[in-house]
């Protein structure tokens, strides 16, 4: 599995009810795309859950690579190019991915994005991880915990889907989800 994101910083004066509407007239055309685990088609405005930004920036969760590359030169994406310029696409190497069968329900989605230590023991990086994402859907709260790791800067990603905005933590994004594209 790939999770993999981009975001696009938008003015402070942007109309973001754009953005809400891209995503109701968007969203739903990657409902059942080939590969996809999931996208939270997600959003923030400056201010709100402390976000600096306006923010847009899905977050996919991929079941094969394949998905992402088709998805990536197709006509979905080089719309969206054109529109707001080529993003950097984040990615990263899945270690866990717990989702609910309520993820429908998610209003909200938190991401972390982690420097790991030079030369950290990483198995038990993945596997500690891997026991919280867990924990975090059986009793605590999450629709969905994505674990996952980029080798090229060595950092690590901790992405929740929610029914309820949790509270903000150091190094933690807050996001409202418009739309949830699932297989």
């Amino acid at each position: 599995m790939i999770a993999m994101q981009y975001s696009f910083t938008l003015p402070a004066d942007y109309d973001m009810s754009v953005i809400d509407r891209r995503i109701r007239d968007k969203g739903p055309l990657l409902d059942g795309f080939p590969n996809l685990g999931f996208k939270a088609y997600l959003s923030a405005r400056q201010g709100e859950f402390a976000s600096r930004d306006n923010l847009y920036a899905p977050f996919y969760l991929w079941q094969k690579p394949e998905g992402a590359s088709d998805f990536l030169c197709g006509p979905a994406f080089q719309t969206l190019a054109g529109a707001f310029g080529w993003p950097q696409v984040k990615t990263w190497i899945v270690w866990q991915a717990n989702i609910s069968p309520d993820i429908a329900a998610a209003r909200f989605a938190t991401r972390e994005i982690l420097q790991m230590e030079p030369y950290a023991p990483l198995a038990d990086i993945r596997h500690a991880e891997s026991a919280e994402a867990e924990a975090e859907v059986r009793a605590g709260g999450a629709l969905a915990s994505i674990r996952g790791f980029e080798p090229t800067t060595w950092t690590r990603v901790r992405f929740r889907l929610w029914r309820e905005i949790p509270e903000s933590a150091e190094h933690m994004q807050a996001y409202r989800v418009g739309h949830l594209s699932l297989p």
